[in-house]
């Protein structure tokens, strides 16, 4: 396997001499963060650790080219008293997502598929759907009725399918218990393309990349996105070797956060949206992909207008709507962009813009996963973020907050 390029660390005097930010005639170039922002971030979450708002995490800046900020903070498995490292190991739940959504890309590209087929061409379990027509909350009953278009792989890629988690959807829920049916059994909960609404969509995704090309998920990732991208340690497998990286999970309980150990042996999630396992670094060479429209290091992954038509709204009029916190310990009730935000194919598209100085500029783009991980890539600024810890519930108050005062700390910082 190929080894990483190595990451050089360029003193900051160097690096604003060697790398300019904008010029005076506007044109951009590479932004860098000075120790003065460096350090603003180290204290914010050194801070969080120890006021025990946060039992760790791995956080990294990168624009297209190098990263510019990579940090570890509190500890990995606080019960072995094992500190957080730069390369510590992180289940990073639906940020999958963006990943499979980029491999049905590739196949896109290649003519292997057409966004408007219907998916139920590959996958018959999701041909002639049914939706919800009424549902009684008393005793979960309900009657269906044919869905009034098929399934396509835009519905799939933009989160308009009708498909929906158990855990961000009541109705899905209360059925599934009554039923003991599988998440993917569910009705739909709308005709598709009439609303957005976050689901496993992404997982019929995966099943088609495997049925096209004959390969397993695992196999396809490593030879066509992870080995060129030297993403090394992201799979969805976890070797004995790399497994003393893992962080543990912790739950935000009324007394504080309580760790759950890791166990003495990982069992793989083999789900394209939600099972890989990854670091801060190799996710944000992800994202200097994506920051370089679609080349990395002279890896070509995807076409620029690929990247662009992933990256914008392609969901027309419709926004992307606050998901119910139908499973609380799983996650919060989540609002995304303010109730303004598109979606694109695979990621969250930011509308708000102006807003703030100190915020995400409008058109970048992002996502998260279960366990509290998030990133976005800021293409007018031309950074990408990564954060990571491993914490439940999604999206509990003290992690957003947190969160947002790493945002604001990057945007006052950033040169």
């Amino acid at each position: 396997m190929s080894k990483r390029l190595p990451i050089v660390v360029v003193p900051v005097l160097l690096l604003l001499v060697l790398v300019p930010h904008y010029n005076s005639s506007g044109a951009a170039e590479l932004p860098t963060l000075g120790t003065r922002g460096a350090a603003a971030i180290d204290q914010m979450f050194q801070a969080s650790v120890n006021n025990k708002e946060l039992a760790g995490a791995v956080v990294a800046i990168t624009n297209k080219n190098q990263i510019l900020y990579l940090k570890s903070f509190g500890s990995q498995d606080a019960a072995q008293n094992l500190p957080m490292s730069k390369d510590s190991v992180f289940r990073i739940a639906s940020m999958t997502k963006p990943i499979t959504s980029v491999a049905v890309m590739m196949l896109y590209e290649q003519g292997k598929l057409r966004l408007d087929d219907p998916a139920g061409n590959y996958l018959p379990w999701l041909k002639g759907r049914e939706v919800i027509a009424t549902f009684d909350e008393k005793d979960a009953s309900y009657t269906t009725r044919p869905a009034k278009q098929e399934i396509t792989i835009r519905h799939l890629l933009t989160h308009t399918s009708g498909l929906s988690y158990s855990f961000t959807s009541p109705m899905i829920r209360d059925i599934q218990q009554k039923t003991g049916r599988k998440e993917r059994e569910m009705p739909l909960l709308f005709d598709p393309g009439t609303r957005w609404y976050y689901s496993h969509s992404t997982a019929a995704l995966g099943e088609i990349v495997e049925k096209i090309t004959g390969q397993s998920l695992e196999d396809y990732f490593q030879a066509n996105l992870f080995r060129p991208l030297q993403m090394v340690d992201t799979s969805f497998l976890l070797p004995d070797e790399k497994a003393r990286r893992l962080v543990t999970i912790h739950r935000r309980e009324a007394t504080g956060l309580v760790e759950t150990s890791n166990p003495p042996k990982y069992l793989p999630i083999l789900r394209a949206d939600g099972g890989l396992v990854s670091t801060a670094s190799d996710y944000s060479a992800f994202l200097q992909m994506l920051l370089n429209e679609g080349s990395w290091h002279g890896n070509r992954v995807l076409k620029p207008e690929t990247i662009r038509l992933m990256t914008s709204n392609q969901i027309g009029p419709l926004r992307v709507e606050e998901m119910p916190a139908a499973s609380p310990r799983q996650s919060a009730s989540f609002l995304l962009g303010d109730g303004e935000d598109k979606f694109g194919l695979g990621f969250q598209i930011t509308v708000r813009n102006g807003k703030s100085a100190h915020a995400r500029s409008g058109g970048s783009y992002a996502w998260g996963g279960l366990f509290n991980t998030h990133f976005w890539v800021d293409p007018k600024r031309g950074i990408g973020v990564v954060y990571l810890t491993q914490e439940l519930p999604f999206n509990n108050t003290t992690n957003r907050d947190i969160v947002k005062r790493f945002e604001k700390l990057i945007y006052e910082h950033l040169e």
